[in-house]
Parts: C-alpha cells; structure tokens; sequence
C-alpha cells in the first residue's frame, strides 16, 4: 500500500519539478534585459525567494517518499542496488554544487549586485547543498562509508556558501541604508536662555521667565515608522536569512545583523549630535552649557525612540517574522547600547548636585522620559529586552528624586536665604520674584509634580508617624488642600509660608517702620498678584488669595500710620487757643505749619527715593495720603484762613497734592526753596 501511494504522488512532484524548471526559465529570460525597474527587480527577487522555498519542501516530500519506498521494497538487493547507484548521483550532484558557489570564490563581485539570475542561481545552489546534507545526515553513516566524505565536502561547500551570504547580507544592508529624514534631525538650541547657577535671587520676571520657559522640544513627537533600508531589498534580506536559519548559522546570521544596525544606531546619534559622556564629564560641565545638554536630549530622545527605534523594531520583524524571538534578540542586541548611551546623561543629570536652577531642567528630563515609558515598555516587552526596560524605570526613579530632592533643597535654601542689607527703595525683593515665577513655572509640571511630591508625602509620614493610619493621613491631608493637586497644593501653601517668613525677617533690616511695611505691602501684594493672575490660582485657591490681599492692605495701613499720623497731628485745632479764651493764637499758628511744611519737606525727600513697582497699587496708596493727607490740609488752612496771611501759606493744597505724585518712584527728589530750618 505505501507503495503504491508514493508511486501516486511521485507524478504530481514531477508536476511541480516542471512548473518551477519553467519559472526559473522566466525568471533568467527576464534577468537578462539590460534594464529592469524597480518593481521588476522586487518581482524577480520575490519570486527566486518562492522557488527556493518551493524547491526546499519539494526535496523534503522527496526525501519522506524515498524513506516511504525504502520501508516498503526488498532491504536487501533493492538497497545495495540503489546505493550503487545513489553514490555516483550524489558525487555528481556534490560536484555541480561545489563548482557554482566555488566559482564565486574566485570573484570578488557582490553576487546581489549582478541582478537576480545570478541571485536566484547561488540561493539554489546553496539550498541544494543543506538538503544534501540533510539526506546524508539521515543516512546515518560511519567514516568507512564513501558518502562519509561527501558529507564532510559538503559541510565545506556550505559553511563557504554561509559566509559569502553573511557577507552579501551585510553588504545588502550597508549599501541599501536609507538617509535619516531632515526633518527628524534638525535642531536649533540657544544657550542665551540659561539660567546663571551662582545665585537663584538675580533675576526679574522677564529674564526668569524667559530662563524658564519650558521648549517646545519637550511637547508630545507622535511616532512615526519610517524605512531604515530600502524597501525593495526587504525580500531579499528575509531569503537570506530564512536560508541561514535553515541552515543552522542562525547566530551568524543574527550578529551580522545586530554589528551592521548597531553601527547605524550609532550614526544616527552622532548626527542628533548626542556625544558620548561618562557621568564625571556631565557633573564637571558648566551649567550654562548643560541647559544646551538637556535640551539636545530631549529633543533627542523622543526622535530616537519614537522614530528610530520604533522603525528599527519594524525593520527586525520584516526581515524576521513579526513576533519572533529572533526579531526580538536582534532588535534589542542592535539597539541595547544606543538607547542605554541616551539613558546615561539622564542617570548622570540625577546625581548632580540639587540646585534650584536645575529643578526645571530635570522635571523637563522626567517628564519626556516618563511620557515615553509606554513605548519604551512596548519596544523591550518580553524577557530579552527586560535589561533595558528595567534600566529606563530606574533612570525615571532616580530622576523622580532628584526632582524632590531638589524641591525640597529649594525650599530649605529659601527659608535660610540671609541678607545683610536692606534692599533700596523697599520695592519687590528678587527671592520674592525669583520664588513666585519658580512655582508659577511649575504649574506647567502639576500632574508629575504633584505625583512625586504625593511619593515624597508618604515617604515622610511613613518615617516620622509609623503607628500613623494611612488612611486617615490621606482624609486629613485632602480637606487641608482640596483641589485636582492637594500634595502640590500643600507643598507651595508651605513654600509661600516660608518665603513670607523670610521676607519679614528682611524687613527688620529698614531702621523706619514706615519702609518696613511699604516692603511687605508690595511684596505680599506681588505675592497675591502673581497667583490670581496664573495657574497658581488653581493651586492656593481664592481664600489664599484674599487672606492676602487683606494682608497688604493691612501693611499699607500701617505704612500710612507711621509715615503720616505724625504731620497730621500739626494739623489739629488743639493748643492753638490761648489759655481761658477763644482767641487764636497766630504765633502757634504758624509753627504748626511751620513743623507740618518741615515733616512733608522730610516725607518728600526720603519718600520719592522709595519704591512702589505696582502701578496700580502706587496709585491707590496716593489717593489713600491725599484723601488724609491734603484733605486735612485744606480743612485746617480753611479754617484759620483769618488768622494767618498768605505769605505764611507755603503751599496750597493742589502744590502737595502734585507733590504727591513724585513718590514712591524710586528717585530721590526735594522740593524747591525749602524751609530753613
């Protein structure tokens, strides 16, 4: 019964030999035009790679028939007859082998590069002599046998035909790399904007804000898979490499892979201009040209990963088969060191030393790193990739410290701040500034903030109340800080509490209560303004907001008090009246306005040289002194107009109320023809 089954099939194998005779024919008619497209060359190369396939299961179905007739037939005579036999056919087939893939030994031509007839004929040639071996290793042989030492010819015949294909398939992948996209590798960075690392209180709102502002490098790059390699060789690479692997020079195959697009990795970091740099060499830079650092390799990273790496694991399952282990090997043995060379500059930014200048930098870093995590997890998903994922969640770790860290070291430098001199004019002190634009800056990071200083919240209460009930901790904590952010929330409430404080101990270094509160109305009043007019409103909330706003009036009340209460009692009836009558006494008269001219001449004086940045609120606070201050001057001149002439009327009450208009712009100014005194 075998038999006869396998004489059923031998014909329709016939069949099948004939037809792929027939395509080879076609395929060597067309390979010989002087010129082909691309397309055609694509076809050819396509169809040699299904006639070698084709021509691989057709030798096995050949093989399992004759195994089939062998079991089936006379053991002795028809074996002795056929191995007679068989020796010459394998002796000639061996040596029309070895002569086609010998015969490029001798030139040193690139086979691929010759066109697909000459292709076709060494991939067959090469298939030919795996299967032979195939046969023979089924045969069982000892070293007496004679076709032992075709055997041992033939594993020489292959492992010459492995090499030269592991060259072509190198070759075929150098010559056939495609440019990397201008659009990919384009960068422009300016180091102007970097922020002076020597001291956080030296800069105003325009130069801080403009130091901080957050690049458009950092914003969200969609990922975009684009041909590594020339799409037109992708069949001819994955035929070599199918015969490679069918050939057992599976690692062969693979390290030539990964050296080839490990090299390329390589250049397309040398071109985004990421250089090597050991973390000793990134702690010895100057941080104005880390600000450049940082921003090249956020811009660098997300490019890499989104963009090549995505088209590097897109390329490794073309060529070997989507979801296959050894696509995922390759992919990470190629890749591995690359992106761990990016990875670098990262581990070594967290260990610097925790600046305050640097908190937005590193948030920026954590950011683009945490927002790629999914890709990366996604590129290095299964076990062979697991040493780069585990690295890449460790780098965010440590960036994620050192951005509370650095927090927190910000805060504590705030709040131990000394100064030793009181700031001329009592405008609005450069931590104020400094300080407020910080945490205005880091409302655009409220959710990674916020998700870190949670962490750092737990930590803390882990450590100082063990017993504590997390539970409760959260409840209480949430009703403090309501809002989207309550540990960012609660940590800048904190942070302002520590920059009043700071500014009080400051004021304390004015000799004149008067210029004491005038500083702390217009830093507190600076405070109020920059959270109601940004997002921080969002985090300290309106009640912050209008506590205050109370505050500062409360100051420029106190201002008022001690700058003017003063003159202001000149201005009073009392003690003018002789003693017994109700007769006006002109000689206490005119000292009283004598003393009231001399303290406005000392107010003016002092008080133009002083500070009230606000427009607004500098307007404001000079209709608050005129409404008291010349309102009570007119009252009083009005009422004793009788008893006092006008040469003794130094001013009117429209000259003060003009007069009032020069204070508070942080100029020194006296009146003109002043009172002797």
């Amino acid at each position: 019964m075998a038999v006869e089954e396998s004489r059923q099939v031998i014909p329709e194998l016939e069949r099948e030999e004939n037809l792929i005779a027939a395509a080879r024919h076609i395929v060597m008619a067309l390979g010989s035009k002087n010129s082909l497209t691309n397309d055609e060359k694509k076809i050819l190369a396509d169809l040699g790679s299904k006639l070698s396939s084709m021509n691989i299961q057709s030798e096995k179905e050949e093989g399992k028939i004759g195994r089939e007739k062998e079991n089936d037939i006379d053991k002795e005579d028809e074996v002795n007859e056929e191995e007679e036999e068989g020796v010459g056919v394998i002796e000639q087939r061996l040596g029309l082998i070895q002569e086609k893939i010998m015969k490029w030994e001798e030139d040193q031509s690139m086979i691929w590069d010759l066109g697909p007839e000459e292709t076709s004929e060494y991939l067959n040639a090469a298939n030919d002599v795996r299967i032979l071996i195939e046969k023979l290793e089924g045969m069982h042989l000892n070293k007496e046998d004679q076709e032992y030492e075709f055997l041992q010819r033939a594993y020489s015949v292959l492992q010459t035909a492995m090499t030269r294909l592991e060259e072509e398939f190198s070759n075929l992948l150098i010559q056939n790399r495609q440019p990397f996209e201008p659009e990919y590798v384009s960068f422009r960075s300016s180091e102007e904007d970097a922020v002076d690392g020597n001291s956080f209180v030296s800069f105003g709102d325009d130069s801080f804000e403009e130091s901080l502002r957050r690049d458009s490098v950092s914003r969200a790059t969609e990922e975009h898979v684009i041909d590594l390699v020339h799409p037109a060789v992708i069949p001819d690479l994955r035929c070599i490499a199918n015969l490679l692997f069918a050939s057992n020079y599976a690692q062969e195959c693979s390290q030539a892979y990964t050296i080839v697009r490990r090299e390329a990795l390589d250049e397309c970091l040398f071109i985004l201009e990421m250089e090597r740099l050991s973390i000793e060499d990134v702690l010895k830079m100057e941080w104005g040209t880390l600000v450049s650092k940082i921003k090249r390799w956020i811009w660098a990273l997300k490019i890499f990963v989104r963009v090549y790496l995505a088209s590097e694991r897109w390329l490794s399952d073309q060529i070997f088969g989507e979801g296959e282990p050894v696509s995922q090997a390759c992919f990470v043995d190629a890749s591995k060191a690359s992106i761990l060379q990016l990875l670098n500059f990262g581990e070594a930014m967290s260990i610097g030393p925790h600046q305050p200048e640097k908190l937005i930098r590193i948030l920026d870093m954590y950011e683009v790193l945490a927002d790629l995590m999914p890709d990366i997890n996604a590129l290095y998903s299964d076990e062979v990739g697991s040493s780069v994922h585990f690295e890449c969640h460790e780098v965010l770790n440590r960036l994620g410290d050192c951005v509370k860290k650095t927090f927190l070291e910000f805060k504590n430098a705030v709040d131990l701040n000394p100064s030793t001199t009181p700031l001329v004019g009592g405008g609005i002190h450069p931590l104020a500034r400094y300080v407020m634009n910080y945490l205005r800056t880091l409302t655009d990071y409220s959710e990674a903030l916020n998700h870190l200083l949670k962490d750092q919240e737990e930590e803390d209460s882990i450590s100082s109340s063990p017993d504590t009930s997390p539970g409760t901790e959260d409840d209480n904590r949430s009703q403090a800080s309501p809002g989207r952010f309550p540990s960012m929330a609660r940590q800048f409430l904190s942070f302002a509490s520590v920059l009043e404080n700071n500014l009080e101990e400051k004021s304390k270094l004015y000799k004149e209560t008067s210029l004491q509160h005038l500083f702390l109305m217009n830093n507190l009043h600076y405070m109020a303004e920059k959270v109601k007019g940004s997002e921080l409103r969002i985090i300290f909330g309106d009640e912050w907001i209008r506590k205050h706003n109370w505050k500062f009036q409360q100051h420029a009340m106190k201002y008022e008090r001690a700058s003017w209460s003063s003159i202001l009692n000149f201005l009073k009836d009392e003690g003018i009246h002789a003693p017994g009558s109700n007769s006006v006494s002109k000689t206490l008269l005119k000292e009283k306005l004598r003393s009231f001219y001399l303290g406005f001449e000392d107010i003016y004086r002092i008080q133009t040289a002083w500070s009230i940045p606000d427009v607004q609120l500098r307007e404001d606070l000079r209709i608050s002194i005129s409404v008291k201050v010349i309102q009570a001057y007119r009252t009083f001149v009005g009422r004793n107009n009788s008893h006092v002439s006008d040469k003794h009327i130094r001013y009117t009450a429209d000259d003060l109320e003009n007069y009032l208009l020069d204070f508070f712009e942080g100029s020194q100014k006296l009146l003109q023809n002043p009172i002797r005194r």
